[in-house]
């Protein structure tokens, strides 16, 4: 967990490329800064698989599917994806899936698990710290709990990373955090290696009815548009104190005369400006609660105005109305194949909003944002992709999984190690019993980093106490 442990300490200022805010020159690393990486108290190693899968018709996302295909999986990634038969090397098993079909593992960009635990109550509300309009300083992973009973019924949808995010209480609601579908006793063991980490942020009507329902700011979206901007303006601040002091301590270590014990005091830590000064470098990804288009385009001004970038704006109901400006900016958008209507931002949605955003050459992605939703997101970008043709434009089978694997996979930033099934990228794939766009389509086998984590053959395998007898529980303890 080296790169959790890193993201959760966040001070990595020597990200180059993002852009910048007038009159700010690149922040320097500040090693005064950093508190030390945690160890990962609750490791976890788990067995992979090295299987050939044979015969199936192989949908690579990446290219054209394959009849009777063959899937090599080794030490945990993919080494080999051919039409032609492939010999098996020594010690890889070899499973006939003739008739089946394989898919890279899905990607969910919206998910509460962990932090909205089963069952729904009170004691296992986590996911919105609805003290202050901005909570920069929050991370979900301090609210996931590992054992909640929806990880593994995602899993059996063929669920194979996620990525867990704050609720839309907040403005600024705090960090999000990567999982794969492995379990653990601690969420660490689930935090996938080399994501980045992610920002929630929520416009529209949930902060200004939580804080205006209070009598504070925000009431109005003009008084959440003020606290964005007062608040990215204390982090532009923040930056310039911390290059002062980079400079500062330039200057003191290039003195020949030096008192050893009297370096330049380091300014005051503050995790939340940490956050927004990693957003404005680009080490963190913003993803945002948007539905309307005009509230869409008053973000993206936003984050033009101080350097930084929106990376996806999830749920976003009406992004059809400006997808020509968000494949443009090279926004992704994260919505649902078919639910609105459950608040007035949320009206004024049509089914071929994916499919008019992907002809349009933006990035389009089916998330869930339920516990239930997640088991069956094949089914959904099915309906999406089903409402596009109707509506007479042109799609393909391939475009439709793009929606929950590779274009999910570019939003969180880790295309370049999941999301289709080529040589060197994770082994997470998924066996279905029939075409993974069918309403009868159904997960037989979840291959998670090489591991077989899910195996419908050998019947229910829960990972949550919660979902185990106590006798089981006893039996397993004692091994």
């Amino acid at each position: 967990m080296k790169r959790l442990s890193g993201v959760l300490l966040l001070m990595l200022w020597g990200c180059a490329g993002a852009p910048q805010p007038a009159g700010s020159s690149k922040p320097v690393e500040l090693p005064s800064q950093v508190g030390q990486a945690p160890r990962n108290i609750a490791p976890t190693t788990l067995p992979t698989k090295d299987v050939l899968l044979v015969g199936a018709t192989v949908m690579p996302v990446s290219g054209e599917s394959i009849k009777n295909g063959s899937v090599l999986l080794q030490g945990g990634k993919i080494t080999a994806v051919s039409a032609k038969a492939i010999e098996a090397p020594e010690g890889v098993e070899v499973i006939d899936v003739k008739g089946k079909y394989i898919t890279p593992g899905i990607i969910d960009t919206h998910s509460h698990l962990g932090v909205y635990a089963s069952p729904h109550v009170n004691a296992h509300s986590d996911g919105n710290e609805a003290t202050g309009a901005t909570t920069g300083q929050v991370n979900a992973i301090n609210g996931i709990w590992p054992q909640d009973p929806g990880f593994y019924k995602a899993l059996t949808g063929g669920v194979t990373t996620q990525m867990v995010i704050p609720g839309s209480a907040n403005l600024i609601g705090g960090r999000g955090v990567t999982l794969k579908s492995h379990p653990g006793i601690s969420a660490r063991a689930m935090v996938y290696e080399g994501a980045p980490v992610g920002l929630k942020m929520a416009c529209g009507e949930n902060p200004k009815r939580v804080y205006g329902g209070r009598g504070r700011m925000p009431s109005t979206r003009m008084g959440s548009m003020a606290v964005w901007k007062a608040t990215f303006q204390r982090a532009v601040e923040y930056r310039r104190g911390l290059e002062k002091h980079a400079q500062a301590m330039q200057k003191w270590e290039d003195d020949p005369n030096r008192d050893p014990n009297k370096p330049p005091a380091p300014p005051k830590r503050n995790h939340e400006m940490d956050t927004l000064v990693a957003v404005m470098d680009g080490d963190i990804l913003v993803h945002v609660h948007c539905y309307r288009a005009d509230e869409m385009l008053q973000l993206l001004e936003l984050a033009d105005e101080f350097g930084f970038k929106i990376r996806s704006f999830h749920h976003a109901v009406e992004a059809y109305k400006i997808r020509d400006v968000l494949a443009s900016w090279d926004v992704s958008v994260s919505t649902w194949a078919d639910w609105w209507g459950f608040k007035m931002e949320a009206h004024d949605a049509i089914l071929e909003n994916a499919a008019l955003l992907h002809t349009a050459g933006a990035r389009a992605i089916i998330h869930s944002d339920s516990e239930i939703g997640i088991q069956r997101l094949n089914q959904e970008a099915a309906k999406a992709y089903y409402a596009g043709l109707e509506a007479g434009l042109k799609l393909t089978e391939t475009d439709a999984l793009k929606w929950i694997t590779l274009n999910a996979a570019w939003a969180l930033g880790i295309d370049h190690l999941t999301g289709t099934l080529d040589a060197g990228k994770a082994a997470d794939v998924v066996v279905w019993s029939r075409h993974p766009l069918s309403v009868y389509a159904k997960a037989e086998m979840v291959f998670v980093d090489g591991v077989l984590e899910y195996d419908s053959a050998k019947g229910a395998q829960p990972w949550s106490d919660f979902e185990v007898s106590g006798d089981t529980q006893r039996k397993e303890a004692a091994q």
